[in-house]
Parts: C-alpha cells; sequence; structure tokens
C-alpha cells in the first residue's frame, strides 16, 4: 500500500513543479515479410527476450524486440506521443511555437489548486455524469470515455510498460522513473489542450487526481496486468513522431493501443480494437508464425469542440484501418478517416524494409487539399526518438 501510495504521490511533486500563476487573481474566479535486427552500439543493443520473460522477472508488455512498433518505446517519445497527440486535430495548429505553453500551464495549475471551485461552477452532478460515470454515449456527455480508455487502462499499461522499459536499461527503480515519465506525459497532455484558454475546467482535474493515479495503483497488480497482457493482448501501436524543420510542426504524432481477443473454437481468429483519440473494430487473422493480419473500422475524433464554455467534447468521423504485426509488434498500418489532416496516414515500422545495414520507420500521409508529409525515422541515436519530417 505505501508502494502505491509513493507512486500516486508522483503526480503531485510533477504538479507542484508547475510554474506558479504569474498573475495573483485566479481565472476561477467570477470573473509477412522477414524481421531483421537493425545494427545499434554495444551500449544500446537490447537482448531479443522470449515473449513473457524479462532479465529479473515477468514482462507484460515490454520483451525488447528490435523490430516493429515495439522497438520504438522510449520514454521521450511516450511523451511526445500523449502530450503532443491533439495537435494531430483538424482545428488545432501543430506549430510548437503557436501553442502557449504559459497559459496553459497556469490554467492547468489553477484548476488543480482549486478543484472544488472548478467542479461547483457546473455542479457535481455535471462533473460525474460526464467525467466518471458511464451512462451516457452523446459524445457531450461521454468525456468519461477516453478516461476509461486512454487515462486508466492506457495510462495504467504505459507505467507498468515503461517500468518494463527502464528496469530492462538498468535504471534503478524503474517504476519510479516510470511514474515521472507518466506525469510528464499526462500534465504535458493537459497544458497543451488548455493553450491559451483561461477558466475553469473540470478535465485535468477528473485525468490527474484520478484517473491517472488510478491507472497507476491498478496496473500494479501482477492479477490485472496478466489480463490485460494475456487475455485481452493489450499493446501499444503508437505512431513516430517527427519534425518538420522548415515548417516547424510536429507531424504523425499519437498514442495508440490495440486489443485482441480470441475467437472461441477457432485458432486463428481473434476479435480486433485499435484505439487512441480513435476507435476501430475489426478482426485479426493470425498465421502459425505469429504474423497477424487486421482490419478495423470505426472512427476518429476529427475536431475539439466546445459543449460549454467550460467543458469539451470531440467531432467524429468514420474512419477504417489495416494492420499487420509479428507477436503483437506493429509492422505496418494504413488508415483513412474523413479528416482535413492525415486523411490518409500510413506507417511503415523498423523491420518491415531493409536497405543494406538499415531498417527505418518511415510515415507518408495524405490532407484532403492533397499535401503529401513524408518522415523517416534512422534510429541514429536512443536518446532522440524523434524523427525528421518533410512536406510537398
Amino acid at each position: 500500500m505505501f508502494h502505491h501510495c509513493t507512486l500516486v504521490a508522483l503526480f503531485g511533486l510533477a504538479l507542484a513543479a508547475l510554474p506558479a500563476a504569474a498573475d495573483a487573481e485566479s481565472p476561477l474566479g467570477p470573473s509477412d515479410p522477414v524481421a531483421v535486427t537493425i545494427p545499434a552500439p554495444d551500449s544500446l543493443r537490447l537482448r531479443i527476450l522470449p515473449s513473457g520473460e524479462a532479465a529479473g522477472g515477468t514482462t507484460w508488455y515490454y520483451a525488447g524486440r528490435p523490430y516493429g512498433s515495439e522497438s520504438l518505446v522510449h520514454p521521450f517519445r511516450m511523451i511526445l506521443n500523449g502530450g503532443l497527440g491533439i495537435l494531430q486535430f483538424d482545428n488545432r495548429n501543430n506549430e510548437l511555437s503557436s501553442l502557449d505553453f504559459h497559459t496553459g500551464m497556469r490554467n492547468v495549475r489553477m484548476n488543480l489548486a482549486h478543484p472544488v471551485r472548478a467542479i461547483e461552477v457546473e455542479g457535481w452532478w455535471a462533473f460525474f455524469q460526464r467525467e466518471i460515470i458511464p451512462i451516457s454515449f452523446n459524445t457531450d456527455n461521454a468525456q468519461y470515455w477516453p478516461n476509461y480508455t486512454l487515462h486508466l487502462i492506457g495510462g495504467g499499461m504505459s507505467y507498468a510498460m515503461m517500468g518494463e522499459w527502464y528496469e530492462q536499461h538498468g535504471y534503478s527503480r524503474p517504476r519510479v522513473w516510470a511514474g515521472f515519465t507518466l506525469a510528464a506525459y499526462h500534465v504535458l497532455n493537459e497544458v497543451v489542450e488548455n493553450n491559451d484558454y483561461v477558466g475553469p475546467t473540470t478535465d485535468p482535474v477528473a485525468d490527474l487526481y484520478l484517473f491517472d493515479p488510478a491507472g497507476i495503483v491498478l496496473f500494479s497488480h501482477e492479477g490485472v496486468n496478466e489480463f490485460f497482457s494475456r487475455k485481452l493482448h493489450l499493446v501499444d501501436w503508437s505512431y513516430q513522431p517527427a519534425y518538420d524543420f522548415a515548417r516547424g510542426t510536429i507531424e504523425n504524432q499519437g498514442q495508440n493501443f490495440s486489443i485482441k481477443v480470441s475467437v472461441p473454437r477457432t485458432d486463428h481468429w481473434s476479435l480486433f480494437y485499435f484505439f487512441g483519440t480513435h476507435g476501430e473494430g475489426g478482426l485479426t487473422y493470425t498465421k502459425s508464425n505469429g504474423s497477424a493480419f487486421s482490419v478495423a473500422g470505426g472512427f476518429r475524433a476529427k475536431e475539439l469542440v466546445d459543449v460549454t464554455a467550460q467543458t469539451k467534447t470531440v467531432k467524429l468521423v468514420p474512419s477504417v484501418g489495416f494492420f499487420y504485426d509479428r507477436e503483437g509488434s506493429l509492422l505496418f498500418s494504413a488508415m483513412w478517416s474523413n479528416t482535413s489532416r492525415y486523411k490518409t496516414r500510413v506507417n511503415v515500422y523498423p523491420g518491415l524494409l531493409r536497405q543494406g545495414r538499415f531498417s527505418p520507420g518511415m510515415f507518408l500521409a495524405l490532407d484532403r487539399g492533397g499535401e503529401a508529409v513524408f518522415g523517416v525515422d534512422l534510429r541514429l541515436t536512443d536518446w532522440i526518438p524523434l524523427g525528421i519530417a518533410f512536406t510537398k
């Protein structure tokens, strides 16, 4: 119990580190390809671990595979994918210089310092109905959905996965490092979402005070990890973020997860669910060698829109996707959605294509107007987990 409380307290430490508000007045007042091994320096090379095993104990979500999405797991990449994921929406500017970090940070801090005042603006029932109790399927009142999927389940799984990553990379106190990584990711997410908004909002209150700490506690239990890892086959299938130096934009960022549940009385078929700022359901066919092909359809968040002055929701549009993975590590994905930005997005992960000794990660995205964004991640160093993007 003490261990869990200590981990949850990391969120408080991260929040306390936020700069104090510049103004004394609170804004809350009335006013089948063959896998390849990527050459790497000996200090960075990981031993390929059998599924379910790790140096020092059991691994649930990170086995050190040198190919696919798992080869890209990294704390900085998780912070970028999760913290800046909202910038892939059509009505958000993905130029980093356009972000008002100061105002967003100040507003998050103010709402966390006065959570009761933020909640009472629209009332406790509205807060519980929108943020906590899953009783409405209306998107205007279903802010609880990302709270459960991305913060409770996704955040908890990310905490466990990062703990395994730090452990396998030789860090002492890996769960403490994982807690700080998760706190940084979620605080950045709230700051970017607030951006230049000043006023009461309950979203950071629900996320940072309830669902994120609950995810840490939940996924600190081996039984929970066994269920999500072995029964639901929950894995991280995040994108490959890249920076466009010419335009100053962050491209192809976003944290995603997939779940597969075996269909009874079959050896090869599974129900499939792919989710992040979207949700697509479908089927997976898995071959005997561990290669799997999935197709899915559903809805993707197109824009962040205001429900009230204090509450936001998302506008959903249809989306479909095709995926190829090996032993749960994603090698290829192709997504189509009825959005203006990233209407078509194709990601090729390390291990699928090879040129000489290199097997880079790559992506190609097309918007509704035909503009193309291409990116490549050569993984030249383990400490710059960001690719380079070009726009044409």
